[in-house]
């Protein structure tokens, strides 16, 4: 059997299991996460826009209960809470984030109320839909996944807007940090071969499928992400000042908004450095992978090493193992646990590279998910197949030469919304990201 046939059979007894107890459950965590995340918040800093770059934070808790309505009920057959005008206000396509605080947004306590209520539609909804259905919508459960995932999205993107409050402190309450020991850099060799590209599971995206088959020659990766402590030797060497590691476009980039160094990090003079963490200055922990570099900052620290950022299908080769044996995570199809990757928010950060001893690939490639985005060379393309579904404005619309892919997940990226296919994507010039990188090396 062929690897897309492997590929496709496993993919059908996914979607053959119950899926509805499962999309309850996750719709539910989505929910309890952003409020544990907010709860400490006073309304008006809900209310406030604490950058340009991020939406007011109750903006996405309506936007998401908005979502939720529309797909989960209207576009299911069940009756609407709000005219469609309403949508307009939390339309993400519509409205920039720089512009959303100006709009007649919910207050917190409506907003609550609002997703409360809808969610509460769903629940009794949910009871009346069947299992199995060739309804696309419906089928393997498909939009409950697309909108649970949705959710844990915004959880993440919220989780950076707190990252860039400076008016107000928030501390939250994070699970320690682990402590493996040094974990030293080193290359793996990944064989050249076949790699199945994608995904045909119920619950990935458009910009996943079709599940395909695409070769690879044969190249050398990092074993672990670069961490703190290898970019601080790029940035005290004099990395940001030299033109010769840069993509001509990303040094006039840090040259006009005199960036020397990733977002957050503060120098004191005498090689001392610190960074700033959700309210807290505490030293750089040079032992965990570097976060809060665009792909520029990437890119140059792949050159200045001699190395290139991976493209992402070496990436998602790498994470599925030169063995043959299709995987939905790096170390198998079980579910991530703590011991697997570092996700769901609750470390908020990076942990110490080697953290997670479970989380290795079939070749022994560490933390290829959780702890940080990586970037990849790629631009944001479609597959060839790639079908809009079940709207445009979720990834068509983004294809181009102006986006990179990113890989893997963060520390703030849910286990639902993980997997060795999934796509993120953004300007090359994104640093408010939890986004690291590894690099990659052609083999001679």
């Amino acid at each position: 059997m062929s690897l897309r046939s492997k590929e496709q059979q496993r993919a059908r007894v996914r979607e053959a299991v119950p899926w509805k107890a499962r999309a309850w459950r996750e719709l539910e965590a989505g929910r309890e996460r952003i409020q544990a995340m907010l709860a400490p918040l006073p309304e008006g800093e809900l209310m406030r826009q604490h950058s340009p770059l991020m939406s007011p934070l109750v903006w996405d808790v309506a936007h998401v209960a908005n979502y939720e309505e529309q797909w989960l009920l209207r576009a299911l057959g069940a009756p609407a809470f709000t005219d469609p005008a309403f949508d307009a206000i939390y339309d993400a396509f519509r409205h920039p984030r720089g512009t959303r605080a100006t709009l007649p947004l919910l207050e917190p306590e409506a907003a609550w109320a609002y997703a409360t209520r809808v969610r509460e539609a769903v629940g009794a909804h949910l009871e009346t839909l069947p299992e199995d259905s060739a309804d696309p919508l419906l089928h393997g459960g498909f939009v409950f996944g697309m909108v649970a995932q949705h959710a844990q999205q915004h959880a993440e993107t919220l989780a950076a807007t707190l990252q860039l409050m400076t008016n107000v402190e928030y501390h939250p309450v994070e699970a320690l940090r682990p402590q493996p020991g040094a974990v030293p850099q080193h290359e793996v060799l990944i064989p050249g071969g076949p790699v199945h590209l994608g995904s045909d599971d119920a619950w990935a995206y458009d910009n996943e499928r079709p599940l395909h088959v695409v070769e690879v020659a044969p190249f050398l990766l990092d074993a672990h992400p670069v961490t703190t402590g290898d970019f601080l030797v790029f940035v005290e060497s004099g990395g940001y000042e030299d033109p010769r590691w840069w993509d001509p476009k990303g040094f006039a980039w840090i040259q006009a908004e005199r960036i020397r160094h990733p977002l957050f990090w503060i120098p004191r003079g005498n090689h001392v450095w610190l960074r700033r963490r959700f309210g807290t200055v505490e030293p750089l922990p040079k032992d965990e992978p570097v976060q809060h570099v665009s792909w520029y900052e990437a890119d140059a620290y792949a050159r200045w090493a001699g190395k290139r950022l991976p493209t992402e299908a070496e990436w998602e080769k790498a994470a599925q193992g030169s063995d043959g044996v299709s995987r939905a995570h790096p170390w198998g199809d079980a579910a991530p646990t703590d011991a697997h990757a570092n996700l769901g928010g609750a470390r908020w950060g990076p942990s110490p590279v080697g953290s997670h001893p479970l989380g290795g690939s079939a070749d022994g490639v560490w933390g290829l998910l959780g702890d940080v985005w990586e970037w990849t060379s790629s631009d944001f393309q479609p597959y060839a197949g790639f079908r809009a579904f079940p709207y445009r404005e979720y990834s068509e619309v983004f294809f181009g030469d102006t986006s990179k892919v990113l890989r893997g997940g963060a520390w703030a990226s849910a286990p639902v919304a993980v997997r060795n296919s999934f796509r993120n994507w953004d300007f090359p010039i994104r640093r408010q990201i939890f986004a690291g990188f590894r690099c990659a090396r052609d083999v001679r």
